[in-house]
């Protein structure tokens, strides 16, 4: 009963703090306004600026920024024991994370829809927007390596995820033209998606296991893929293995797959393919969300997933190489509570597609409080969730014992990959869903497909973000008035080849296709380092206006420390150090630094020219251009 009890109480104080903390900062601090014009209206051109209803605009936002974080994150943090998890989640998303996506979507709305590296050049000064351009060009190039690396990992372990996830693709293409072209509504076409892409789920779990082509052609033969080669497998001889062609090591051929998908998925129109993928998708997902809540409920009733008896609530030993909760929970745990990444979505895509400001609120604020509701879950999961079990017969442990499986105490920090960390909530929300009476291979078909399907529309999103990015530094550094860069093409080839290539190369003592986890260390850090960032920018957009900043100002302080401190720990942590350690790492030492250094300019700019802006608006937009 205790589980269900914390996690009624943490879904009620989210719906809680949307109708009153963001309806506060709603309506007193920001004061939305129906009536004012927004970017998606006044540059409305049906590839980037599209107005949207706030029902697909949430989709696409709440898809977008949950990714695989707010489920790696707190697989990891539950480490240290599930109570911390738990309260930097629902606090940090209510306090934190929720005001810092609604701030940088409101400011960005204000500004013709510019992101949060461009808004800084004007609120702080030249110097700030491309200091910014360059951390924003660093972040989204590890973030595309990593999702790609993800995804690919998830479609080897899961196969099943496979044809759900892109069959997704061709429906979205067929909703988006009958919704923008034909003017159709959504009802029918939303529920036969939906519909379509659970028959998929049931159709890989029973029919199909394979992360590349193919659906069985009878149910007495599967189609696999094994250390790189397609096999047949038929059911009267399971040992006999037919080879059916080689394609080499299966990440790799699929990270090529997913940057090439990216790169178009980029170019298109929103409408045609993001837009409506992650409407369908968002409905995929949230299904999923409720299957998982609706287990959670039955099995905390009844008994079966008991919180107290499964995992410790503060963890007395971490295993060996763990570093110290503090800081680095509050950077462990970044989607979820807050992340850095939000700001680009809120100021990237969703500020040039929201119809009407008053949308904002519930785009924005609650979005991130949906998310935080999933990383409660992913805690319950890995802890209360794996207690009910793992393994079969006579093997199948239960409670603290089934727990240490996932989570060995006396283990090696280093070797809990990341198989091992969406496996944790994959078996510990299967067992929720198995409670309902889904058969358990089914339930780990569906969780399978939440986590690659939230991976999967980061990526393409992330890619987007990252070919503004690229055509803002390449207006910045033009050549004689011009600069290749600024083409759309151009600048997201640069992107897919760069974080395909950082994806593919092998990490020391690896295989091709692990180099994404080379610069991993540094994510987390960095990602919430520019949450500080970003609500630098959003206080001085206040200040300028003499509103109140205090809001603000306090998770700006918290999210500029603690990504510092958890930099310099990596950075000169005795013999693990990568500068002082006993084998440095010149690569992570001079990418940290070069960050803390970035950082340290960024808040002397500021502290410097606070006080002188009180009451001052920033200049004004040029003016758009006779239509």
């Amino acid at each position: 009963m205790s589980t269900l009890l914390i996690a009624i109480g943490a879904f009620v104080g989210f719906i809680v703090a949307y109708h009153t903390y963001g309806k506060w900062l709603a309506q007193k601090i920001f004061g939305l306004d129906k009536e004012a014009e927004v970017p998606s209206k006044q540059l409305r051109d049906d590839v980037d600026f599209v107005p949207t209803k706030k029902e697909v605009i949430f989709g696409h936002h709440f898809t977008s920024i949950a990714g695989t974080g707010p489920i790696v994150g707190p697989a990891i943090a539950v480490f240290w024991g599930w109570l911390p998890a738990l309260i930097w989640v629902v606090l940090g998303s209510i306090f934190i994370g929720a005001v810092h996506d609604f701030g940088a979507l409101v400011v960005s709305l204000r500004n013709r829809g510019q992101t949060v590296g461009e808004v800084a050049g004007r609120l702080i000064n030249p110097r700030a927007r491309l200091l910014f351009l360059l951390i924003l060009f660093a972040a989204l190039t590890v973030v595309l390596a990593i999702f790609g690396l993800v995804i690919a990992v998830i479609f080897k372990v899961y196969p099943e995820s496979v044809l759900s996830v892109w069959i997704e693709i061709p429906i979205a293409i067929a909703i988006g033209f009958w919704v923008y072209k034909k003017g159709g509504s959504l009802l029918v076409p939303s529920l036969a998606a939906l519909g379509i892409l659970y028959l998929a789920i049931y159709l890989g779990v029973h029919h199909l296991n394979t992360p590349v082509f193919g659906i069985a052609p009878d149910v007495h033969t599967t189609i696999r893929f094994t250390a790189g080669q397609l096999q047949s497998v038929t059911s009267a001889n399971p040992n006999a293995v037919a080879p059916l062609f080689t394609v080499g090591n299966p990440v790799v051929v699929w990270t090529i797959i997913l940057m090439t998908y990216c790169f178009v998925a980029s170019v298109m129109p929103v409408w045609t393919l993001l837009q409506p993928r992650d409407y369908i998708n968002s409905h995929q997902l949230i299904v999923a969300l409720v299957l998982l809540v609706g287990g959670l409920i039955v099995a905390g009733a009844t008994g079966q997933a008991d919180l107290m008896k499964s995992a410790p609530a503060i963890a007395e030993s971490p295993p060996a190489g763990a570093p110290p909760i503090w800081p680095f929970l509050f950077i462990t745990i970044a989607c979820g509570a807050i992340s850095g990444f939000h700001c680009l979505v809120s100021s990237g895509t969703s500020s040039k597609q929201v119809e009407s400001e008053l949308d904002a609120q519930y785009v924005g604020y609650g979005a991130m409080l949906l998310e935080g509701a999933l990383a409660v879950i992913v805690i319950l999961a890995c802890c209360a969730g794996v207690g009910m079990g793992v393994g079969e017969g006579a093997s199948r442990l239960e409670g603290i014992a089934a727990w240490h499986t996932k989570y060995d105490p006396s283990g090696n920090w280093a070797a809990f990959g990341l198989p091992q960390k969406v496996g944790a909530f994959v078996d510990g929300g299967a067992n929720f869903i198995n409670s309902l009476g889904i058969s358990l291979e089914m339930a780990t078909g569906i969780v399978a497909v939440l986590v690659a399907s939230f991976a999967a529309t980061t990526l393409d999103t992330a890619t987007r973000l990252q070919r503004y990015v690229i055509q803002e530094l390449g207006k910045s550094l033009r050549f004689k008035n011009s600069s290749p860069l600024s083409n759309k093409y151009a600048a997201t080839a640069t992107a897919v080849l760069l974080g395909g290539a950082m994806a593919m190369i092998p990490a020391p003592g690896k295989d091709y296709g692990t180099g994404g986890l080379i610069l991993w260390p540094l994510f987390g850090a960095t990602n919430q380092l520019l949450a500080g960032l970003a609500f630098m920018v959003i206080v001085f957009y206040l200040w300028r206006r003499n509103l109140p900043i205090w809001f603000a100002a306090i998770p700006m302080v918290i999210m500029l420390i603690m990504p510092a401190w958890a930099l310099c720990w990596q950075l000169f942590d005795g013999q693990a150090g990568w500068i002082s350690g006993s084998e440095p790492n010149t690569l992570l030492g001079t990418i940290g630094v070069g960050a803390l250094c970035l950082q340290f300019w960024m808040v002397i700019e500021c502290l410097l020219l606070l006080p002188k802006v009180k009451g001052q608006l920033e200049q004004e937009l040029p003016p758009l251009p006779a239509t």
